[in-house]
């Protein structure tokens, strides 16, 4: 089994973390992992993307073309990876950011809040964590559990205060991809 994950947005959202998370978290479960970040010369605001291939064989090419899923942040990066989730992927919008609707009806989409629900929490900068918690609903590769774990470990000291909050994101964004599932059956 092998599932590819394509993370995109602007710089300072938390693009590339998320991307190392669950990087972390599946090498810490004994799976095979490539992690690859793109990104442009701006320390924020400029383009950011990484790819993420999770599998339980050797995997032959760090290279993705058509995800199994996406994590899109933002309009550019929407408009570029929706039309390439492979059929039957999954999508996960941030809708705080994204102002149309998708073009596909053979996806599961989760057009997420996520900059509001991150806001209700106190801290814009967990979007990355509330739409982690959207995928890992709808994409089970990893557990909130597994990435809880994994952020307990590799979080640098200095920001261990902000775990239970990054748990409490995670959560939120899995319980709003939940609720948004049973509104569509």
């Amino acid at each position: 089994m092998q599932t590819e994950i394509i993370i995109a947005g602007f710089g300072g959202q938390g693009i590339l973390f998320a991307g190392q998370l669950i990087a972390y978290a599946a090498m810490d479960a004994g799976k095979n992992v490539t992690w690859i970040p793109s990104y442009g010369p701006e320390m924020r605001g400029g383009t950011a993307n990484c790819t993420v291939i999770v599998a339980d064989e050797e995997i032959g090419a760090p290279t993705v073309r058509n995800p199994k899923a996406a994590m899109v942040f933002n309009l550019p990066s929407f408009d570029k990876y929706e039309p390439l989730v492979a059929s039957g992927g999954v999508l996960i919008v941030n809708k705080s950011l994204v102002d149309r609707s998708f073009d596909r009806d053979d996806l599961a989409v989760v057009m997420v809040p996520a900059i509001e629900i991150a806001e209700s929490l106190g801290e814009k900068k967990l979007i990355n964590m509330v739409m982690l918690g959207a995928l890992l609903e709808r994409l089970p590769v990893l557990s909130i559990e597994e990435i809880e774990k994994t952020l307990a470990k590799h979080l640098p000291e200095r920001h261990k205060h902000l775990l239970p909050l990054n748990s409490k994101a995670l959560t939120e964004g899995a319980v709003f991809a939940r609720k948004a599932l049973a509104e569509v059956a």
